[in-house]
């Protein structure tokens, strides 16, 4: 204490006043630092704890004396409904839910099922919190157009990217000026645009203990603001509870039957659902949405601000409850009433048409007719006459709360349920291929999964997470998230290139490249109207190429069930048998004395009968799924809402982690209570601090040595190229160097010189006499190496990014070609061998500079196209390159280069099929190879899908790359205009679609409830179809479980 106090007595300045309700702040600091950060004290915390605590200013260590955690805690949730700042605290109320009892009764049979303790905060109380928080100085207001000039074309174009730059929020805006103005009111009245995310999840690794919260955004910050889990953006407005276990005590006490009464059981899920929402969309919010709340913001002025619905992101199960249709039922879909028989269609234009003329609204008079069936006739809930009224639509006798609410004031609940890639496509279309393509290398050969799974674990890792590394086989799909099955797409087509016999190869080559490139599309975080127009005819191209593919491999193999999908299905048979075990087992008894059937006769029968069960039966790949349906409304989403990133269940998913946090600390007892006194401490805590900010340079961790010396690295201008450490601890003898690497070629001379001349970079094919050679020194005759070097880039969407070049690994750079061939390939590719810098010294009559210089040069080995290899989006495939050989005359294999000439660094996979060679160089060790590799790959591809920064830098048209691509291809030949992939045969399916009438109007009883798994696997009809646990489809996402499982 001695020390502390010591520091304490040099320190100068005024005590901070302390935040409301701590008496100093030293006891705030404290309380805060053990409310934030991580839950487990690391060495990264204690050093938080001794910077933001202990040598704080107005940290006095007396203050700490009688010091009690409990009591300091106590205090703080004991003031929350004091606090002047807040007063959007959780309430506590219980949720009545009316259950059908079957018993006729015109004034209605319903009984009441009261489910206790639901924690909530209402909107309009958060609301008002955020608006006048320090968070709101960076709150969009009011909506607006961007506008793109291409510097190629004469015509501007939309660009689309934010909520507040979408068609949606402009509309609302126009709607609300139109709208009489409050009597005697003359505020600014402006809109607060609420996006919300709910997901259920589990809060630990082993048990079932869950949450299912409620989060809530607002559209008036950035999306790259609330992408942040630790930006504050996010608000915490409900905990739904589930189903009390006691349930079924109670529904037993008035309905006896022996088996479980799934379908009523789903019903009351959905009524406490939307009891939830009753609950939320209280009297108080609905006059907020007619007249607006009048709140001062947080600059000083009073503003009359309307809340308004834009998205809800979950996934298809949650959706469906949103929407109160029935989980995959014939018109499955929650935003358009086309029938799950034509979900195989999409890029059809009557599919197109389908969607616009079949738009989802809510029928009300049906759902009261139906529940008056419930409630009044006591007609069970699968009744016919119920049946017949609800199913040709896929309704459920629930009365939508967003609708009976919001309804009447113009809202459309089905119009928010935006579509979601993480669940429909990552973890659903593609999930569904490459399973199926798995099944194709099975029928093959069981080596072609083996040799599958060799390729993916020697695929090379790129950047700062956007290409992981393949650690298990892939083909067993254990344990994968949505960003792996990511990683494999955008990996995939030299993974699996001739594992399958031709054509199909080249099928299947072509089916990867298109659907990696919708899928780039699609996750683009800026749009313009030019590549909303690519999105939709990529979407055109997918479609057809995934039809062919299913037919085509329909016919050619016979396909079986994974074991993976084989377990699954015996899970789910046993789950489903074991509801009547008990009584089964008793029949089986006595029909074992009737039939006079001994032990052994049975016990052999039961065998051969769950061997053939457990036996992996046939299995074929099917696009009657609504994830495959929801592609085509994902350009009309865009435009709407704004791009895709902006409301992505990826966002909800990250919101779990706090969740995850804040359980570590409760008492584990009355677990919804506990998180919401946890949620608002850590919230209050946060509150004080300045808030995250749109900030245009990602923030990525280096772990990397020589960038680590300092920490000037963190404070780099964001317009800087590049960033190489001035150290000089690694140094080398000039003439050592040119032994060891260049051979005594001077070409670092050649290159020094040409830098130093300003000569424009052609390639280093000037050539310097040895008069001028000696006119440059190289002061010492040393040169200095580092490991890394941070390349600084504008991405598409106009922000500053980041790679950091490691000799070790990720040492491939990207150049700007200066062939003037007009479709030349953009770019020069060079793998970086070392990062140098050197203190010159120029002499001599063309001395422009003859003060000592520190110069920056990469020592590169370059790589050539491959010769008669085509590539391109056109051909669909990737383009493809190797080392330039050391006997090649034309082009040297090693070079210098400037640094500043680095566009990125890039993502180089092996040609496994081209194998090795030990050709490309002169035999034994090279500083061309890593220590120990006597051979290189023959060849390599491109990976033009990495990430989608890179993708536009192939695709062209990229708003942030049009300056680099102006400067260096005057042109502009090289695009995508005559790259566009045809889609004629598009048209002549479609004619051959038309004519067979393709259209099936039924399907057989029994197979009505098809698609809801993440294959499309054939379920089998339940009386809960609505209630389906594997309609998600997500059972790999770590987070996710089903509403059932809480």
């Amino acid at each position: 204490m001695a020390s502390i106090n010591a520091i304490q007595e040099t320190r100068t300045g005024e005590d901070t006043k302390p935040p409301w309700p701590y008496p100093n702040m030293t006891v705030y600091r404290l309380m805060k630092w053990m409310i934030t950060g991580h839950n487990r004290k690391s060495e990264k915390e204690i050093m938080r704890l001794a910077r933001e605590v202990i040598n704080a200013p107005d940290f006095k260590a007396d203050d700490l004396k009688g010091f009690d955690a409990h009591r300091a805690n106590r205090i703080l949730d004991q003031s929350e409904n004091r606090d002047p700042a807040t007063g959007d605290g959780w309430k506590e109320c219980n949720i009545n839910i009316c259950v059908p009892t079957r018993v006729m009764n015109p004034k209605g049979n319903g009984k009441i099922f009261a489910i206790p303790h639901f924690r909530y905060r209402p909107l309009v109380s958060v609301i008002k919190s955020a608006f006048s928080d320090v968070s709101a100085k960076s709150f969009h207001l009011f909506p607006f157009k961007r506008i793109w000039q291409p510097p190629f074309s004469g015509s501007k174009q939309r660009v689309h990217d934010e909520l507040y730059t979408s068609d949606s929020w402009i509309q609302a805006q126009e709607a609300l000026n139109k709208q009489p103005p409050e009597p005697g009111c003359k505020l600014e009245r402006v809109i607060a645009a609420l996006m919300f995310w709910s997901d259920a999840t589990r809060l630990t690794s082993f048990g079932s203990v869950g949450a299912w919260p409620v989060y809530m955004y607002f559209g008036n910050l950035s999306k790259y603001v609330r992408a942040k889990p630790t930006s504050g953006a996010c608000h915490h407005v409900a905990y739904i509870p589930s189903l009390p276990d006691n349930i079924q005590e109670f529904i037993a006490s008035f309905i006896t039957q022996a088996r479980r009464p799934a379908a009523l059981l789903a019903h009351c899920r959905r009524e406490l659902m939307h009891e939830v929402w009753r609950i939320l969309l209280d009297e108080e919010f609905l006059h907020a949405y007619k007249h607006g709340i009048v709140i001062r913001c947080f600059d000083g002025i009073i503003r009359r601000v309307f809340p308004r619905f834009f998205t809800y992101s979950a996934d298809y199960p949650e959706k469906t409850l949103l929407a109160t249709i029935r989980d995959m039922g014939e018109c499955g879909c929650p935003r358009c009433l086309t029938p799950k028989t034509s979900f195989d269609q999409v890029g059809f234009s009557w599919d197109s048409q389908g969607r616009l003329e079949g738009i989802r609204r809510y029928m009300a008079g049906k759902i009261l007719l139906a529940r008056d069936f419930l409630y009044k006739q006591g007609t069970p809930i699968k009744a016919r006459a119920v049946e017949t009224m609800l199913k040709p639509e896929s309704l459920v006798p629930t009365i939508n709360a967003f609708s009976e609410r919001l309804g009447p004031l113009g809202f459309d609940v089905h119009s928010m349920l935006v579509v979601d890639m993480m669940h429909e496509f990552e973890l659903g279309v593609w999930e569904s291929v490459f399973t199926h393509l798995i099944r194709l290398l099975t029928a093959v050969g069981h080596t072609m999964v083996a040799e599958l799974d060799s390729r993916f674990r020697q695929m090379p890792t790129f950047g700062q997470g956007a290409i992981r590394g393949f650690s298990s086989n892939v083909s067993e799909m254990k344990n994968l998230a949505a960003r792996n099955f990511e990683d494999i797409l955008q990996c995939s087509m030299p993974a699996f290139k001739h594992l399958l016999p031709e054509p199909h190869d080249e099928l299947v080559q072509t089916l990867l490249f298109r659907l990696a490139e919708w899928h780039a599309l699609a996750k683009l975080r800026l749009h313009t109207d030019e590549t909303l127009v690519y999105l939709q005819h990529a979407l055109k191209v997918i479609s057809r190429l995934l039809r062919h593919f299913r037919d085509v491999t329909s016919n050619a193999f016979k396909t079986t069930e994974l074991p993976r999908e084989t377990s699954a299905r015996m899970r789910r048979k046993q789950a489903k048998s074991s509801k009547g075990h008990s009584s089964s087992t008793k029949k089986t008894k006595q029909g074992r004395a009737n039939k006079g059937r001994s032990r052994a006769e049975e016990n052999d029968h039961e065998k051969v009968e769950g061997d053939e069960e457990s036996s992996s039966s046939e299995k074929k790949m099917s696009l009657h799924t609504y994830k495959f349906h929801s592609l085509g409304d994902y350009a009309r989403a865009i435009r709407l809402f704004g791009t895709t990133d902006s409301y992505s269940t990826q966002i909800g998913e990250l919101a779990h982690r706090l969740v995850k946090k804040l359980y570590d600390r409760t008492n584990k007892t009355q677990l919804l209570k506990s998180l919401s006194v946890q949620e608002r401490r850590y919230n209050r805590m946060s509150r004080n601090e300045e808030p995250v900010t749109d900030t245009s340079m990602s923030q990525q961790d280096d772990s990397d040595s020589d960038l680590d010396e300092s920490d000037e690295r963190n404070s780099l201008p964001i317009e800087l190229h590049h960033y190489i450490s001035a150290s000089q601890r690694n140094s080398q003898d000039l003439h050592g160097f040119l032994r060891n690497f260049a051979e005594d070629d001077p070409a670092i001379m050649d290159h020094l010189l040409g830098r130093l001349l300003n000569f424009r970079y052609d390639g280093d094919e000037f050539k310097f006499s040895p008069e001028q050679r000696n006119n440059l020194r190289i002061l010492d005759n040393r040169i200095y190496s580092v490991k890394t070097m941070r390349v600084h880039y504008t991405t598409y969407d106009v922000r500053r990014d980041y790679d950091t070049i490691n000799i070790s690994n990720n040492s491939d750079v990207m150049v700007l070609s200066r062939e003037k061939d007009q479709y030349a390939h953009p770019y020069w590719y060079a793998r970086v061998l070392g990062v140098f810098h050197a203190r010159v010294l120029h002499t001599g009559p063309e001395a422009a500079n003859r003060s000592v210089q520190n110069v920056e040069f990469l020592f590169v080995r370059w790589f050539g196209g491959v010769p008669n290899h085509r590539s391109g989006f056109k051909v669909a495939r990737l383009p493809k390159i190797g080392f330039v050989r050391q006997n090649d005359r034309r082009v040297a294999p090693f070079g210098f280069l400037n640094p500043s000439v680095v566009v990125r660094a890039c993502h180089l996979i092996p040609a496994f099929v081209d194998g090795r060679t030990s050709s490309l160089l002169r035999e034994g060790p090279s500083a061309g190879r890593v220590h120990g590799e006597v051979d290189d790959w023959t060849a390599y591809y491109v990976n033009i899908f990495s990430d989608r920064d890179m993708f536009m830098r192939y695709r062209g048209n990229g708003v942030g790359h049009m300056g680099n691509f102006v400067k260096h291809h005057p042109s502009g030949a090289y695009g995508p205009q005559e790259e566009l992939p045809d889609v004629h045969e598009n048209d002549e399916e479609e004619r051959i679609y038309h004519d067979q009438n393709y259209y099936r109007e039924t399907i057989e009883e029994g197979t009505d409830k098809d698609g809801g798994g993440q294959n499309g696997d054939d379920n089998e009809d339940e009386d809960d179809d609505e209630d389906n646990e594997d309609g998600d489809g997500d059972e790999n996402e770590e987070d996710d479980v089903g509403f059932d499982d809480l």
